[in-house]
């Protein structure tokens, strides 16, 4: 799939999704909801050279890590691999029903939390390496969605996460995947990631 192709999807979903739940690392309205057109966001995020600069472009900026409660770990390296843990969303404060994706939860809604937990995956390998030209690749994305037995739409879900890993990653984010839907997720979780990352064996600061 052409970068810029990703990126006209991409300006969609953020435009639709924005308009309902804005991501937590947002700045404000996102800059590339205010370019008003698929083509002028196309331009110039494609023009610009890094990981950071790209962010900045469509207005998102990287979450706080915070630490896992259990006896894991939020990413593990492994030679050249990185291996980055599930992270679930949206967080949820009250123990009643929990609302499954294609009944309460909408597609678009459920595509806002993949975008989210595709932001803090970025913010993991960020830690983690110490800069996005480490990054070698995006191997795999394994995505659940915590969805009523007659959704399938799981695809458009986690295709939050998967353009957003395109479109400030390029060529780099693109990746193999399995969406998949589940009965339950911790937590009550809409939407759980997880993902695995070539990288380069030295760090550039």
């Amino acid at each position: 799939m052409r970068f810029t192709t990703v990126l006209a999807r991409m300006t969609v979903s953020l435009l639709s999704a924005s308009e309902q739940f804005p991501p937590t690392g947002c700045t404000g309205t996102l800059v590339i909801r205010r370019h008003g057109t698929c083509d002028s966001a196309n331009g110039e995020l494609a023009m610009q050279s890094t990981a950071e600069e790209r962010l900045r472009s469509l207005g998102l900026e990287l979450p706080v890590v915070t630490r896992p409660r259990g006896s894991f770990r939020p990413y593990v390296t492994s030679g050249s691999m990185l291996y980055l843990s599930g992270k679930g969303l949206p967080l949820r404060v009250d123990g009643g029903t929990v609302p499954k994706v294609g009944a309460e939860i909408s597609v678009q809604q459920a595509q806002a939390h993949a975008q989210e937990v595709g932001l803090y995956l970025l913010a993991l390998i960020k830690e983690a390496l110490g800069s996005f030209e480490r990054v070698q690749r995006v191997i795999k994305v394994f995505g659940m969605v915590n969805a009523d037995p007659s959704f399938t739409a799981h695809t458009e879900v986690i295709n939050g996460c998967s353009d957003l890993f395109v479109a400030v990653l390029g060529e780099r984010g693109e990746h193999a995947r399995s969406a998949i839907g589940v009965g339950s997720l911790p937590k009550g979780f809409a939407v759980e990631i997880e993902a695995i990352v070539e990288i380069s064996g030295h760090s550039d600061g």
